[in-house]
């Protein structure tokens, strides 16, 4: 039974920070609580009995007694101990610290639920461990699906700024629609001929239907995109996320990808890439 001033909840650490000799400030997204800073009394000494149980990636479920500025955890258990299958794979890895750190970006408000945000996690963090999908495209799909959630997510199918949605061309495969031509940062994604900003770019059809299975979770045709339009599409939604963030992600240059993401400028909310023709701003000559 739960006592006066104690709660339990399932969470997933975001990350830790030492505190003292031997504590330690953990951050979780919580399932009930949305995000919680909580003291760990001890978890640094060798005799402690869940110090390991609170490290970034861990899956828990546990008990936190309400303090005056930090909750204080007293009991711990592992549901997932996702790390241990992310750690041996840099690229993994590296994919799982971004996740964490856009969790912890978009939930800047302690205590606020945030019950989507914590099962998409885990469903990504699950995904990444399990190891039977491109780990970039976990990252990127997630990403797209955290931004859906938070209420910014880019236009990909209709116009972001009159939401007119596009002709499908007489030529498109059975089954599929067509897009628009232009991608603008600033403008919040997609957007028509008679919207289209300075400095928009333009993605091929295959980003474009990435895009959109990403967000759809339509991991058949995600999976069969190619490598280019892979790589334009990490560049346009990191673009997109951390435009609307107002701030740089530190995880993310250290995501191992093949190939190059394109460079992304807050300044102007335009991405640039030296890849030959698949994405340049309409200032270099694509018209």
């Amino acid at each position: 039974m739960v006592g006066v001033g104690l709660y339990r909840d399932t969470g997933v650490v975001l990350r830790c920070q030492k505190l003292g000799e031997a504590d330690r400030i953990v951050t979780l997204l919580t399932q009930r609580h949305g995000k919680v800073r909580a003291t760990a009394k001890g978890v640094r000494r060798t005799t402690s009995k869940f110090g390991a149980r609170l490290e970034p990636f861990g899956h828990v479920d546990l008990q936190l007694h309400t303090g005056r500025s930090l909750d204080i955890v007293t009991q711990v258990q592992t549901i997932d101990a996702f790390g241990g299958d992310l750690v041996a794979d840099y690229p993994r890895y590296t994919a799982g610290c971004a996740l964490l750190e856009t969790a912890d970006r978009l939930t800047p408000e302690e205590g606020e639920p945030a019950r989507e945000l914590f099962l998409l996690l885990v469903g990504a963090l699950r995904g990444l461990a399990l190891g039977q999908r491109d780990p970039h495209l976990v990252l990127d799909a997630y990403l797209l699906r955290a931004m859906v959630i938070a209420g910014y997510a880019p236009a990909v199918t209709e116009c972001a700024r009159c939401g007119v949605e596009p002709e499908t061309p007489l030529d498109a495969p059975d089954g599929t629609h067509g897009f628009h031509r232009r991608f603008a940062v600033a403008a919040g994604g997609a957007v028509c001929d008679d919207c289209r900003p300075g400095g928009a770019v333009v993605p091929s059809w295959w980003t474009w239907r990435l895009l959109e299975a990403l967000r759809d979770g339509d991991w058949t045709a995600a999976e069969q995109s190619p490598p280019d339009a892979r790589r334009d599409a990490a560049g346009l939604v990191a673009a997109h996320l951390q435009w609307h963030l107002e701030r740089q992600l530190r995880s993310l240059p250290l995501v191992d990808r093949r190939g190059a993401v394109p460079r992304v400028d807050l300044e102007d909310g335009v991405p640039t890439t030296g890849a030959e023709g698949t994405r340049r701003p309409e200032s270099e000559g694509v018209v």
